[in-house]
């Protein structure tokens, strides 16, 4: 009845834990069995390590919060040497995460990947570009398409493109990233947020700004999943804001195939679980499969 189908590859349910917020599941595991998980997706790793920004880099905001990490991480040889083996442990689906400061560090991570067992890769491409001035690469169609066409052609593993909302037009870079090779959309990264100390008159993070995740960004991030699974033909996999199985069940019938759980997991760690309960308590109810309700919002 959970049963989702991503490129060929077969989740057990819909729920993937989100990049970043989990890590490498070590933590988690020592909690309760990964195998429940439909899917995770590692922490985002880069070509080399990476320590990440300087502290504070995280700040509490209502309904959500704030992060400038900066992709701290220990490299894609530590992923594979380390991390993968440990990960494949587990009846789950493993989604590599990939960052890169220039398009061929994100060809040269996917090669290195390609080699490996893990089942998907998922591409940030929320990074910013050194050599085009610290502009993100998601947020040029052309570039992102050009940063999807660079892994396409050094992986045979189904490629995800993770898109930011930081953007006009969602649906371009979206169609951008189609065109190019991609074999699946993922979405949203995180909005782009601050907050100021006003006793010091400074921002709360080092880094200025930071990423913006939480409940409150989930209204915004279902409305991008919406628009896009009606602009291309690729499967989308959801993420925002998302803490319960209301809200996980919005993002399906909006045209999600599955859905990454993110904040969430910081303050509640089984929050997946609960969530895969919900949905399956949700379709019993109503005597419905999850194929049913993909995509099935009729719009007024």
């Amino acid at each position: 009845m959970l049963e989702t189908k991503i490129c060929g590859i077969n989740f057990k349910n819909p729920i993937i834990a989100a990049s970043g917020t989990f890590g490498y599941g070590r933590e988690y595991a020592e909690m309760y069995d990964l195998s429940i998980l439909g899917g995770i997706s590692t922490k985002g790793t880069t070509l080399l390590p990476r320590e990440g920004n300087l502290p504070p880099r995280i700040a509490e905001t209502p309904n959500g919060m704030l992060n400038s990490v900066g992709l701290q991480n220990g490299g894609v040889d530590k992923l594979i040497e380390t991390e993968l083996p440990f990960l494949k442990h587990f009846d789950t689906v493993i989604i590599a995460n990939i960052a890169g400061s220039t398009i061929d560090e994100y060809a040269e991570i996917a090669e290195k990947l390609d080699a490996t067992n893990v089942d998907m890769l998922e591409v940030n491409i929320s990074c910013p570009n050194v050599k085009e001035g610290g502009v993100a690469f998601g947020t040029n169609a052309k570039i992102a398409a050009d940063v999807t066409k660079a892994v396409r052609l050094k992986t045979t593993k189904p490629v995800i493109m993770k898109l930011s909302p930081n953007v006009t037009d969602i649906t371009e870079i979206a169609r951008a990233c189609e065109a190019a090779g991609a074999d699946c959309i993922s979405l949203i990264n995180t909005l782009l947020g601050m907050r100021i100390n006003i006793a010091t008159k400074r921002p709360i993070l080092h880094n200025n700004v930071g990423g913006f995740s939480g409940e409150a960004i989930f209204p915004v991030a279902l409305r991008m999943v919406f628009q896009v699974a009606n602009a291309v033909k690729l499967p989308i996999i959801g993420m925002g804001g998302v803490v319960n199985g209301k809200e996980a069940i919005e993002m399906l019938i909006a045209g999600a195939c599955a859905v990454q759980i993110g904040t969430a997991i910081i303050t509640d760690p089984f929050a997946p679980q609960r969530i895969i309960k919900e949905i399956s308590d949700y379709l019993t109810e109503n005597n419905l499969t999850l194929k049913e309700i993909i995509g099935s919002v009729v719009p007024n």
